[in-house]
């Protein structure tokens, strides 16, 4: 039996709210498992100064691992710069590290992590799940990713002559993003009413700027205010979670939105939590979401986490298209639109045979992206 310690990017800093973004790693920790590895979570914490205030961020994330199987099965420490973790706050350093000894392979998320870290594993795996971006990042000298034996990517063009961006040098190795299944099982109900998702309206990384010429914005509010006029176009209604501000920018956008016939909610209503998470998705009728720029502009032909959890459950997804793939279906199930015309005639097409595109959906996942055989590429790759 294999042990895998997976290091994720940012979530227990993350425990309010970011209940999607737990899902994401989730999906790899729970197919790892089905293939029967041992496997450990592997996690920095943005230490506050205050241990107290530290020590219940941990034992909060700690109800989260308990509930999901990965009970005593994590790892949480502080940075402490370029050679080792500051400090170990859950177990102690001695217990943390006979880990690392004994792993066999470590599957790291986390793009900027400790190279003396890194340097304890025998055997280190990169998953890039931001396709196009992370190979502009690196080529622009905006991000320092240290070396590791093997490189991943859930983008279908990257180091391919498809590709509209670098491959950096590196000899990257395509998987799938993954969903666990069994975690997520088939919900069909034709009462269900709203297409939704959940977004953050900005992001971290707003802008795409490599002082060669390369500047546009790069969030969801672009191209979610390109399909403004949407719900004027379909008799579906279409609801969007979003992570807001209060501040008079948000506000606004969320009126015109709403005027344009859109239900808004604060995604903190709806994914505060992994199960919150999980409910709105098999509570919604499908998905309809648009992607950010830097995905039309990379064609990265990209999926996201969050429309696997959609199809796993049944529920059609309506999707912005990001590029020609060699397995992406369109037109059952899965739509991928480019324009407002073709994004409600998706509409109209998965309410005119719901239950068939519903069934659809769910052999998609099964078929493509079902996290156990996810995991036997991953481990296929990496540690042979």
């Amino acid at each position: 039996m294999a042990t895998v310690v997976i290091s994720p990017a940012n979530v227990a800093n993350f425990l309010d709210g970011g209940g999607g973004h737990f899902w994401v790693y989730l999906q790899y920790a729970q197919g790892l498992r089905g293939r029967g590895c041992d496997v450990y979570w592997l996690e920095c914490l943005a230490g506050s100064g205050d241990s107290d205030r530290d020590a219940a961020v941990v034992a909060a994330f700690a109800r989260w691992m308990d509930r999901y199987g990965l009970g005593g099965k994590f790892i949480v420490y502080t940075e402490g710069g370029p050679d080792a973790p500051a400090q170990y706050l859950a177990p102690d350093r001695a217990k943390a590290e006979a880990v690392f000894r004994r792993a066999d392979l470590l599957l790291n998320f986390r793009y900027a992590i400790a190279p003396g870290l890194l340097a304890r594993f025998r055997r280190t795996a990169l998953v890039d799940i931001d396709p196009g971006l992370l190979q502009f990042w690196i080529s622009a000298g905006q991000l320092q990713v240290p070396p590791h034996d093997v490189y991943l990517t859930t983008g279908e063009t990257v180091g391919t002559p498809a590709a509209r961006f670098p491959d950096c040098g590196l000899a990257w190795r395509h998987i799938r993003p993954p969903v666990a299944l069994d975690l997520w099982p088939f919900a069909y109900d034709p009462a269900c009413e709203a297409f939704t998702t959940v977004s953050n309206w900005w992001g971290h990384d707003d802008w795409i700027i490599d002082g060669a010429g390369i500047n546009y914005e790069n969030n969801k509010r672009v191209t979610f205010l390109q399909f403004a006029d949407l719900p004027r176009r379909t008799r579906q209604p279409l609801e969007l979670a979003l992570f807001l501000s209060d501040k008079e920018h948000d506000v606004r956008d969320a009126g015109s939105m709403r005027d344009h016939g859109w239900r808004i909610r604060h995604s903190l209503e709806v994914a505060r939590t992994p199960e919150m998470y999980q409910s709105y998705v098999q509570r919604s009728r499908g998905e309809f979401s648009c992607v950010k720029p830097s995905c039309l502009h990379f064609q990265n032909a990209w999926v996201s986490d969050r429309s696997l959890c959609y199809l796993a459950s049944g529920k059609p997804v309506v999707v912005q298209n990001t590029g020609l793939s060699s397995y992406l279906p369109s037109g059952e199930g899965m739509f991928r639109f480019n324009t407002v015309p073709e994004a409600a005639d998706a509409l109209e097409v998965v309410n005119a045979d719901y239950e068939r595109n519903c069934r659809v959906a769910r052999a998609i996942a099964e078929t493509h992206f079902d996290a156990r055989r996810v995991a036997e590429r991953v481990l296929n790759l990496a540690l042979r």
